[in-house]
């Protein structure tokens, strides 16, 4: 925490009083480079992990001292703590069957985005209330350390009245590193925007209506690689994100 004007700006994720243990379902890049350097820094452990190539969670699991690999989702839940988080980093076909497969009430963090159609959506959000899983969607910009500091500045009303906020990012995306992910028909926003979708609507709330374009690069053989989003918040708050990897 520090202070603005003695004003104290908490910016800290608050820690779970109690940790629990994680089972990780899903081997790839992101669970090497995010998950698990997360989760150390964190003091978190992670008891287990199932992938279905087990040799690459066997690979992680040398390197980062993982007790357990499991064969199958089913064979982790047999053998997981009653009271283990399971972290999905699988794609989005893959949520209903696996969430279908988890003890009911258990803690769930699943892989953005939350399906890749409407319909996937209503199908995640009805296993998710009907099993009573304590499931959330890993956006997470809006807990960065910064992002949350900002947004307590504007609550407290430090700096003035919010009325324009945009995000804009133009950068070179390494697509490749994600094979699963290069071939979606709708690439951009699905996979990248997203995040900041949800970055704007934990300063601002819901919109009443979202107006959005995405583009491809005419040399490249991406689905889509550029984005403008517009949020309606009404004739005074102005709200848009421009995206570009080219």
């Amino acid at each position: 925490m520090f202070e603005i004007n003695n004003a104290p700006i908490p910016y800290l994720p608050v820690r779970p009083r109690r940790p629990l243990p994680i089972v990780l379902i899903g081997a790839g890049g992101i669970v090497h480079d995010a998950h698990l350097p997360a989760y150390r820094k964190a003091g978190f452990e992670v008891v287990g992990i199932t992938n279905r190539t087990r040799a690459r969670a066997e690979k992680l699991a040398a390197a980062w001292n993982i007790p357990h690999v499991y064969d199958s989702v089913a064979d982790a839940v047999a053998h997981a703590p009653a009271n283990a988080v399971y972290d999905l980093t699988i794609m989005p076909e893959q949520f209903v069957a696996t969430l279908e497969q988890l003890p009911d009430g258990a803690g769930v963090l699943i892989q953005k985005p939350m399906g890749d159609y409407f319909w996937q959506s209503q199908e995640i959000l009805e296993v998710c209330r009907r099993k009573k899983l304590v499931a959330a969607i890993n956006c997470q910009l809006r807990f960065a350390p910064y992002v949350s500091a900002a947004r307590e500045i504007i609550r407290q009303g430090l700096i003035g009245e919010l009325y324009d906020m945009e995000v804009r990012v133009t950068l070179e995306t390494p697509w490749e590193l994600f094979p699963h992910v290069l071939v979606h028909p709708r690439l951009e926003i699905q996979y990248h925007s997203i995040h900041y979708i949800d970055l704007i609507r934990s300063f601002l709330g819901e919109p009443t209506r979202v107006l959005a374009k995405t583009l491809r690069h005419p040399a490249k053989a991406l689905s889509s690689s550029r984005s403008t989003i517009l949020f309606d918040y009404g004739d005074t708050l102005h709200a848009v994100i421009n995206t570009n990897h080219d």
